[in-house]
């Protein structure tokens, strides 16, 4: 294992990935491409997992800290870098990338000592990743979250199938009505009328379809919207982040609840913006609980027409630009997702990612990237361009084993004497 670089003790290293700064009862790392808006790197992924396991076995060590250089926290994993890696190797690289990363979310959401990510500024796919399993996350007025995925024809991952698919539920009084089987037959279960007789009212009540809006549109949340939605646990503005952060790093504790309570001390309840989509959650709900992208699409074109106001329209074009295979699988995953651990999440998504880097079934995340990323006309070409050119047989094989004699399934490291909240999550 190469030494654990400090930008304070060895500031003569060129340029690392990621910065170290060692504190007395802490450390905090910090995402050092702020050019790349600390867009995740092989290098950075492996540096950080190689991090977060020497730290956890370090007793001086009591908590992370983890932030960016510049105006984002991290734009998301550097898959430009993946395609040319694939194109000039093949679509194997691409795997391993995923492989290692979806292993270092895995590390963060079952790490036994806290995390407290600062997001002051974008975070987006696998800085998302980064920070969501993280037991704190801490926005600003600076932060904008998004999984943006769909855009360029993959599909929320990152363990995105596991926390947004968990987002704190905003049923009321007046929601609930709905019943067991209305629940049950939006994830696909029709006939599994004991296992619908196994879940509990309270868990009804928490039920929450705000992850298919986020995973399926890319939307953009701020600050606020995150802390309303639970992307955040807190929010802090930005001028108290340096008075944060030193009484963090000086706190000799890994007590969650002394960590939250010091948080608090900063923290703000920010102003939630007239025109936020926090506002229309009852509509998120009707629209994005249907069973299919189609429905979704047609509930959200009706609601549009009667309510003529800029989200709407905006949800609707989202969709119509997206990768229509993109929609699909991703609908599928999150609906999947609030079934399963973290572990099976990023192991499932592991699966649907080599099929993607493989490119047998579709090579919209090539177009995508293209796109988007290399050629920028933002004028992908999808195949199949239309919802209902994608078969269900299609989506289905994307959650199938890959068809390759060397593949492997995503083997995930065994840990050992969790905290509790981590154990939930398995």
């Amino acid at each position: 294992m190469a030494p654990l670089a400090s930008s304070k003790s060895q500031p003569h290293l060129l340029d690392p990935q990621v910065l170290v700064e060692d504190n007395p009862f802490s450390r905090t790392l910090i995402l050092n491409r702020p050019k790349q808006l600390n867009a995740l790197s092989y290098q950075m992924i492996s540096r950080l997992f190689e991090l977060f396991l020497a730290y956890e076995k370090d007793p001086n060590v009591k908590l992370l800290l983890l932030k960016g250089n510049g105006r984002a926290f991290c734009a998301g994993g550097d898959v430009a870098a993946v395609v040319r890696d694939i194109r000039e190797v093949n679509w194997k690289s691409g795997a391993e990338f995923f492989g290692k990363e979806f292993t270092l979310n895995y590390i963060l959401a079952t790490y036994s000592k806290p995390q407290v990510s600062i997001l002051d500024g974008i975070v987006m796919g696998g800085g998302a990743g980064a920070s969501m399993h993280g037991r704190f996350r801490v926005a600003t007025e600076n932060s904008v979250f998004a999984m943006p995925e769909t855009a360029l024809g993959l599909f929320p991952d990152v363990g995105a199938s596991y926390f947004l698919s968990r987002l704190p539920g905003f049923f009321d009084k007046k929601k609930m009505k709905l019943s067991f089987f209305a629940i049950m037959k939006a994830l696909g279960f029709t006939h599994c009328h004991a296992f619908m007789e196994a879940i509990t009212f309270h868990a009804v009540l928490l039920m929450s379809w705000l992850g298919e809006y986020v995973g399926l549109t890319g939307a953009r949340l701020d600050g606020a919207e995150m802390l309303m939605c639970g992307l955040a646990t807190h929010f802090v503005p930005s001028a108290k982040l340096p008075l944060l952060e030193e009484a963090l790093v000086n706190l000799d504790s890994s007590d969650p609840a002394m960590i939250s309570a010091i948080i608090d001390e900063y923290s703000e309840r920010p102003f939630l913006k007239g025109k936020s989509a926090y506002h229309q959650l009852d509509v998120i709900d009707k629209c994005f609980s249907l069973r299919t992208v189609e429905a979704i699409l047609s509930a959200l074109e009706k609601e549009a027409v009667n309510m003529k106001e800029d989200w709407f329209s905006a949800a609707v074009q989202s969709l119509k630009k997206a990768s229509p295979t993109s929609l699909k699988i991703s609908l599928k995953s999150i609906r999947e997702g609030r079934l399963q651990g973290v572990g099976q999440c990023l192991v499932r998504e592991y699966r649907m990612v080599c099929h993607v880097m493989q490119g047998k079934l579709s090579k919209d995340f090539f177009e995508g990237c293209r796109a988007i990323l290399l050629d920028k006309d933002k004028n992908p070409k999808w195949e199949p361009s239309q919802l209902d050119l994608v078969s269900d047989t299609v989506v289905e094989e994307y959650f199938s084993k890959v068809d390759d004699e060397e593949w492997e399934e995503l083997k995930l490291p065994a840990r050992f004497n969790l905290p509790g909240h981590a154990i939930a999550k398995l």
